[in-house]
């Protein structure tokens, strides 16, 4: 059985134009065309409709559900997977906010001052860019180091880690601006403390995982900006770190 592009649009809830978007793009193309050439969209159409949808409402760009959808490691039941780590992540902050809210209107009807950490609990003591739980599980869900991550970070944990990494960055720079080598010893034991910074967030790193974590850092400059914040960056240190990271996981192998 065919639905019309029209009657997909209502059940979907978007416009006509949106779809004839999606066809354009390639992201969802019609199984079939009636015998007057209009788009006919199937059961597995419909499906795909509906993981795209839920991606573009945890606000993940059209290009990124694009990959998701069509990665070849990723089954439909795999997609599902992820889809219910995200809400199950998603909802157990919404939680924590609805908590921290009605502490707030407690305190303001009561006329009590708030502490400034405590204005800001809300967020948990640490702010992710937009979307970064989310691209992570994209990522690396699939792997058993994400899988065996730790499940839950306290705020004073996050606050330890990002202090670790202030102090980190302080020094990769002293050896960028120092003229040192990515292969030195010193910029392969910064790289062997990053490997375990990300341990503390994913329960373990393997030396390939942090390979394909340094490939990011040269390639997209959004995942760099997450180690190294904008100010602090130089030309070139992305590959930097990333070469520090393969001269690490060469000598591990030795």
């Amino acid at each position: 059985m065919g639905y019309p592009v029209g009657k997909v649009a209502r059940l979907a809830g978007v416009t006509v134009r949106t779809l004839h978007h999606y066809d354009e793009i390639g992201l969802l193309s019609p199984s079939a065309r009636t015998t007057a050439g209009y788009r006919s969209y199937g059961e597995d159409d419909l499906d795909r409709l509906q993981r795209i949808l839920f991606y573009r409402e945890l606000g993940f760009g059209l290009e990124t559900i694009a990959d998701i959808l069509d990665d070849p490691q990723d089954g439909a039941v795999e997609q599902l997977r992820h889809q219910r780590a995200l809400l199950t992540e998603r909802i157990a902050r919404l939680s924590r906010m609805v908590e921290v809210v009605e502490r707030v209107m407690e305190a303001k009807l009561m006329g009590n001052a708030l502490t400034p950490e405590e204005k800001f609990e809300v967020f948990g003591g640490f702010r992710e860019p937009p979307g970064y739980e989310e691209e992570a599980v994209r990522r690396w869900g699939h792997t058993p180091e994400w899988q065996a991550r730790v499940p839950e970070m306290s705020k004073q944990d996050w606050i330890d880690g990002e202090r670790v990494r202030e102090d980190w960055v302080r020094r990769l720079l002293a050896l960028v601006d120092g003229g040192a080598g990515p292969d030195g010893e010193e910029a392969m034991a910064l790289a062997e403390e990053h490997r375990a910074m990300l341990g503390r967030f994913m329960g373990e790193c393997g030396y390939e995982t942090h390979q394909r974590v340094g490939e990011l850092y040269a390639t997209e400059p959004a995942q760099l900006g997450f180690l190294i914040r904008e100010p602090d960056q130089r030309p070139g240190i992305g590959e930097f770190v990333r070469d520090a990271i393969r001269a690490n996981a060469a000598r591990a192998a030795r």
